[in-house]
This record gives structure tokens, sequence and C-alpha cells, in this order.
């Protein structure tokens, strides 16, 4: 497994030596989510473990391990998380508090900007020199420049948004958008102008599997996915919907740091140039730097 760069190694060494329907508003209020999870999986709170195992023996059973530990925000509501280069950009939530932000990986952001309330910020991706960052219930995508965070358009979609990806290996020259809505239905769109160009639905053992909510496209087509609610973790063939793996991501955070208001796992972004991930959750204190391992 490669490491990240070197210099996001620097990075992450002196930041440790110093010391990322239901709806995501209604884990920090208290509220009911949406019916289901991982199929067969229960609905499950904040910090419940992964599904019973399945009949399926072509579906991969994995777990974390973890690589590293690293500083994260404990006021950020994460709602999307990606790393490209030494450069970690995160979505947060919650109305009146949303923002993206830019910065090094465990070190506070260089580049931040606040979304206005009614707006409540969720998922985003990198798509060349532009960012796509999602809105709960707002119907609106907001396009921005990658380096400054500028907003340079908005666009209207049906429906609410909460994961987003870049998937390059499929849909044409310029790839294509993968987006959840908490169901199991993953919408295909348009990364120039988000327009809808087809769907899948997820399942597993031919039962659909919802409640997906953060997204992370990698290099080898798959999209891994943050079940809601859950401390699981699935990977998606999106060809077809089929789940390929599923991932148990319990116990990354201790008792007391749940007491704290700690929330739901919610970010994931690959590491480039290897099999390595970034984790992190709604107000989690840390982020994690793991691999997925055979259970």
């Amino acid at each position: 497994m490669r490491r990240i760069a070197v210099t996001a190694s620097a990075l992450l060494a002196a930041a440790l030596a110093a010391c990322s329907t239901g709806d995501p508003e209604a884990a920090a209020s208290g509220g009911t989510p949406a019916s289901g999870g991982v199929a067969g999986g229960g609905g499950g709170g904040s910090g419940s473990g992964p599904s019973p195992a399945r009949t399926d023996p072509s579906v991969q059973e994995l777990r974390v391990r973890v690589l590293e530990r690293l500083p994260h925000d404990p006021e950020a509501f994460t709602q999307g998380l990606e790393l490209r280069g030494d450069d970690l950009y995160e979505g947060t939530g919650l109305s009146g508090s949303s923002s993206v932000r830019r910065g090094p990986v465990g070190g506070a952001p260089t580049v931040q900007r606040d979304l206005p309330a009614p707006l409540f910020g969720e998922g985003l991706t990198l798509v060349g020199p532009r960012l796509w960052q999602l809105t709960w219930q707002n119907g609106i995508a907001i396009e921005r420049d990658a380096r400054t965070l500028r907003e340079l358009r908005r666009v209207r979609y049906a429906g609410e948004g909460w994961g987003l990806c870049h998937d390059g290996t499929a849909g044409g020259a310029g790839g294509r958008l993968v987006m959840s809505d908490g169901s199991s239905r993953l919408t295909f769109r348009d990364p120039g102008t988000f327009e809808t160009t087809g769907h899948v639905d997820v399942t597993r053992d031919d039962i659909p599997v919802d409640r997906l909510n953060e997204l992370e496209c990698t290099p080898d087509g798959g999209v891994y996915a943050n079940v809601y609610q859950t401390d699981t973790l699935v990977r998606v063939d999106p060809a077809t919907g089929a789940v390929t793996a599923e991932i148990d991501a319990s116990g990354l955070l201790g008792s007391a740091e749940r007491r704290a208001g700690a929330l739901e796992l919610n970010g994931i972004a690959a590491v480039p140039g290897g099999d390595e991930f970034l984790l992190t959750g709604k107000r989690w204190p840390r982020m994690f730097r793991v691999a997925f391992v055979p259970r």
C-alpha cells in the first residue's frame, strides 16, 4: 500500500505531534430516520454495528484496520470528504452552519466558504478544476472553483441530495457524477450540466440496500457508500447495483467520544495511488487513515 505523498505525510506527522427518506438533521435533533438500512441489518442508531452475515459468498466481508489517527474538527457536521494530492476537501451541514473547506490532512482548513441559511450542505466531489456541492432539501447543486471555493453557479435538481462522487471510468470522456438521496438508488449525472443520465438500484441478495449516504468513487470503477446511522460501508458495482463488499467500521471511536457528542460515521475519501482511505464522521474529534482487510 502506498502512503499519502511525502508532503502530505509530513503534514500528518506534524499534526500528530501537535496532539473527517431519513434526514441528516434528524440525527442531530433526535428525529427518526427512514426505515430500512443495509438489507436485513435493521435500522440502528448512531454507532450501530454491521449487518448480520449474508448468504452471497461473492460479497467480501471486510473490516477496517487503522493505520493512523489524525485530528478532526469536532464541530464539523461532516457530509462530504475528498482528497486530492495534499488537499482535503470537506463539506459540512446544518442550516446556518454549512460550509465547504480545503486544507491539509489533519490540519486547519486554509480556505473555507460558508453557505447562507437556509442552505443545508451535503456531499461534494471534484471534477477537474471545479467542485460540485449538494444541498439536502434545497434542490440546489453549487458549482465552485476547486482552489478558491468561490461559487460559480447554481443548478436546480429534484429530490434530496445526500452523497456525490465523480466516476471517471464511465459515462464518456468526462466520466459521470454518482449521487445518492438516502434511498437505495444511485443517480448518474452529467458532470458539466448536472443533468440526469441514468440510475441504478443497489441490492444485496436481491434486497434493496437503502440509506445510502456519503459516496466515494475509486479509480477501479467501484463506489463506496456510508450507510446512514450505522458503522457499515458498502462497495457497489455501479454497472449492476450489486453490493460487492460490506465493511465493518465499528469501534473507531471510544465510548467517551461518543458520549461527548460524536454522531454517525459519514465521511470517506480514497487516498490517491493506493488502497487506503480516510474515514471520519459528524462531529468526530478524529479522522482515521485505514485499510479494508478481511474479517
